[in-house]
């Protein structure tokens, strides 16, 4: 599975509307840096190193594809942004936001910069008291204490005061409310790279196609004709004994399954790939595995222009894939076409995502989450 950044945030604030300054923040990081988790509750804390008005402190937990040094530029970028002024001198000051990383995965980071894990967090019960809320099992990668552990050898005697929980921007979504999102689409048409997304952002239970172990993938883009058979009953092999193992697994510690395939691509593929009488023996097969798979309460369809399919194709540089032509992905295309129109439209979301790239924008991505959104929230308004 593809890995985001998991990063701890620390933000203060001490002038204003300090909750205000907070919630803007943590919606501004959402939106444009990365997923927003977790938020622990705001705490009242006294200044700390200088004489000033109280602050109200939050931890947050993100999933963010930015390394350090870009994710930094973008934090004081936002700091401006909400009224924080340029420091001018090396002592405290009070402000509007104040936005630090204390945990970046599991890094140990020294720049003229930047350094992580925060150098003080360890001294700062306004810190160890927020991080503590967060349901992570982070130990400190230098000192490898866990927070507990922190706080219990924390000399801060600092009083704090829990103010409040606050509402993330995630909450507004129901995607949790559905038991199992299928996300389909082209070969090259991220489908993967977004269930992966997802699953991290949401606490999804995943099912990946196992696609990469199937030895006769290599074979047929080779020799179509000789081994389409044998690759496509493969395939349809394996992906019902992943559906029926893994939608069968009820696991507590998941909200909700996405896989980025639904078995009724087994029979998409093999349309394009086999000649008639192969089809018609493989659709007996077909059917009786259908009958017994579970239905998805959501398909997605991610479509991509052919071009952008090929690009993706040539990014990723498999070279079994290296011989794909247009005419063989316009085919595929037009085969998913004609499955959807069969299936019930209320349960079915076509998204265009040809102009979106949901890997390096926050943006789009979450442009990509406020349409499933939508089509959820229309369907059970009915």
């Amino acid at each position: 599975m593809q890995q985001y950044n998991k990063v701890v945030l620390s933000l203060g604030s001490n002038l204003g509307d300090k909750k205000a300054f907070l919630l803007q923040a943590i919606q501004q990081i959402h939106d444009h840096i990365g997923f927003v988790k977790q938020a622990s509750f705001i705490y009242e804390t006294p200044s700390w190193g200088f004489d000033s008005f109280p602050f109200y402190n939050i931890c947050i937990l993100l999933n963010t594809h930015l390394q350090p040094e870009v994710l930094l530029d973008k934090l004081k970028d936002l700091e401006k942004k909400l009224g924080r002024t340029i420091k001018t001198t090396e002592s405290y000051s009070a402000r509007t936001v104040d936005i630090d990383i204390v945990y970046f995965n599991d890094e140990v980071i020294e720049t003229e910069y930047l350094t992580i894990p925060h150098p003080q967090m360890q001294n700062r019960t306004f810190v160890l008291i927020p991080l503590n809320d967060l349901e992570i099992e982070w130990k400190h990668p230098v000192l490898q204490k866990d927070t507990s552990e922190l706080l219990s050898n924390c000399n801060d005697d600092s009083e704090i005061k829990k103010v409040e929980a606050i509402q993330l921007p995630k909450d507004k979504y129901s995607i949790q409310k559905l038991n199992f999102i299928a996300i389909e689409g082209n070969i090259g048409s991220g489908k993967t790279t977004l269930v992966q997304k997802m699953t991290q952002d949401f606490n999804a239970k995943s099912i990946l196609e196992r696609f990469a172990e199937n030895p006769f993938l290599p074979k047929f883009y080779q020799n179509p004709e000789r081994y389409a058979f044998p690759l496509e009953m493969s395939f349809l092999a394996d992906r019902y004994l992943q559906l029926s193992e893994d939608l069968g697994q009820y696991d507590l510690f998941k909200e909700f399954v996405i896989a980025d395939y639904y078995i009724y691509k087994s029979l998409i593929f093999a349309q394009v790939t086999l000649d008639l009488e192969e089809v018609n023996l493989y659709r007996n097969v077909f059917d009786v595995m259908y009958k017994e798979t579970q239905k998805t309460d959501l398909y997605i369809y991610l479509y991509q222009k052919t071009d952008n399919l090929l690009e993706n194709i040539k990014k990723r540089g498999r070279n079994y894939e290296s011989d794909i032509e247009a005419e063989y992905l316009d085919k595929i295309n037009h085969s998913y076409s004609e499955f959807i129109k069969t299936l019930p439209q209320e349960n079915v979301l076509i998204i265009d995502v040809s102009a979106k790239d949901f890997v390096e924008k926050q943006e789009d991505y979450l442009d990509v989450l406020n349409i499933i959104n939508s089509k959820i929230l229309s369907v059970s308004d009915r």
